[in-house]
């Protein structure tokens, strides 16, 4: 597991924060590697976006991405969703390059082929970043209208009683859901990988006779290695469905 342990890499000195305490800024494999998936989105885009006539290979593939977030913002939020792609297209980018990157760059050993998406803390911080966007929006658009979100028009009045509480607890474990659907796809997908790839080395480097076990070990982790670039792109893809509905509640909450 030593390929999902936090590991400084540049020291710098605690500071004091009133009303946080302590807050080491020292520089770890997992934020160094979030900076590195941030650079490559710039670069990446930059590149992408230079609106050639015939597009090349990145201007293409830019354009399938933005258009896709771009239309799962218009046909969930609807209208309004052009004020949040910004944000979910963010999102998106941000954890799909964090997979990718541990996908593409894990042979390295060091901070460049880090997972930053199979680390708690960074999932369920976009997870907050989320919920505090849509209660955000929720309040600046109704006010304290926002709490019909948590008592659904139409129901009659006695269930009131058991819906909504059961609403308050599901809106505030959606940031714990996000979380974990993500940190668990990525860690799962890439322990199971690493178990793999190792019982492949064994068999091969045992006699002859164990060889023909060690191709057939080696094409199911070709298999596997494909897939988790599949749900590598699902968990980005899904992490923005999901987002784009949180907020479509609250800009929509007349309708809920």
């Amino acid at each position: 597991m030593h390929q999902f342990m936090i590991q400084k890499i540049v020291t710098l000195p605690t500071v004091n924060v009133p009303g946080l305490g302590a807050i080491d800024l020292s520089i770890n494999n997992s934020i160094a590697a979030m900076l590195l998936a941030a650079t490559l989105i710039i670069v990446f885009y930059a590149l992408a976006g230079k609106g050639e006539v015939v597009p090349g290979r990145l201007q293409t593939t830019g354009e399938l991405l933005y258009g896709l977030v771009d239309g799962l913002t218009s046909s969930i939020i609807g209208h309004d969703g052009k004020k949040y792609l910004p944000f979910v297209f963010t999102l998106f980018s941000l954890i799909l390059f964090c997979n990718l990157q541990g996908m593409l760059f894990g042979w390295t050993g060091n901070f460049l082929g880090f997972t930053a998406s199979s680390q708690l803390a960074v999932t369920l911080t976009l997870g907050m970043m989320v919920i505090l966007t849509v209660i955000g929006v929720g309040f600046a658009k109704n006010g304290l209208k926002f709490f019909k979100l948590f008592a659904p028009s139409g129901v009659p009045w006695p269930l009131l009683f058991l819906l909504v509480p059961i609403e308050f607890i599901s809106f505030l474990i959606r940031p714990i859901t996000l979380a974990l659907r993500l940190f668990g796809n990525m860690l799962g997908g890439h322990v199971v990988l690493k178990i793999f790839a190792t019982f492949v080395a064994i068999l091969l480097a045992m006699a002859p006779a164990y060889w023909a076990v060690g191709a057939l070990a080696l094409s199911s982790v070709v298999a596997l290695t494909a897939l988790e670039f599949m749900v590598a792109f699902l968990q980005a893809f899904v992490f923005a469905v999901l987002t784009c509905v949180y907020l479509n509640d609250v800009v929509h909450l007349d309708s809920h």
